[in-house]
């Protein structure tokens, strides 16, 4: 049996912007999503979207991410209700301890440069779904644009540290931000 639309019902907010609706994963996603994150300059961005993308990976994502038992909220970057795509990216936040949460996004290379990762890291901010008095944020050292994104939203630098990239099959230097809310 596959999931649909309808069987979804992810219990997290729908938040919204001057251009984007922030809403919950659906099914209907996996081909914009699939397309994207198979894109090899999304994929090396982030620590978990492995490069080729497998087949399979990206219905198991929204999966995950819809389930009741998830460990994070994911939101697409919806801009259907200003004329353009239904996804253009993603932004998570995942609850951490102490009343502290950690962010991250990304938008496909099609959208970049047109201010909907800022927008949704403002709009995720102002809504503060889970309480936070600390949101975390961290980017590859390689991505100084995302790095822009952050500190205009109002994060402060906190320190250099290191991840794994599964597509790069690499640790990768990062940059490390904070901001209290």
């Amino acid at each position: 049996m596959s999931l649909t639309d309808n069987d979804i019902r992810a219990d997290q907010p729908i938040l919204t912007s001057a251009r984007l609706i922030l809403r919950p994963l659906q099914p209907s996603d996996a081909g914009p999503l699939a397309l994207y994150t198979g894109d090899k300059r999304v994929a090396e961005g982030t620590r978990s979207i492995p490069h080729p993308l497998p087949p399979g990976a990206t219905e198991q994502f929204i999966a995950r991410a819809t389930s009741p038992e998830r460990d994070e909220d994911v939101w697409v970057l919806d801009g259907s209700g200003v004329g353009s795509s239904t996804v253009l990216g993603l932004l998570s936040l995942k609850a951490l301890d102490r009343a502290q949460s950690q962010i991250g996004f990304w938008v496909a290379p099609a959208f970049w440069n047109a201010g909907y990762a800022s927008e949704a890291v403002r709009a995720v901010i102002s809504a503060n779904p889970h309480q936070a008095r600390t949101l975390f944020a961290e980017v590859f050292q390689d991505n100084a644009v995302s790095a822009h994104v952050l500190v205009n939203a109002g994060f402060d630098y906190l320190g250099d540290a290191e991840a794994y990239s599964v597509a790069r099959r690499a640790t990768v230097p990062t940059w490390t931000y904070i901001r209290r809310m």
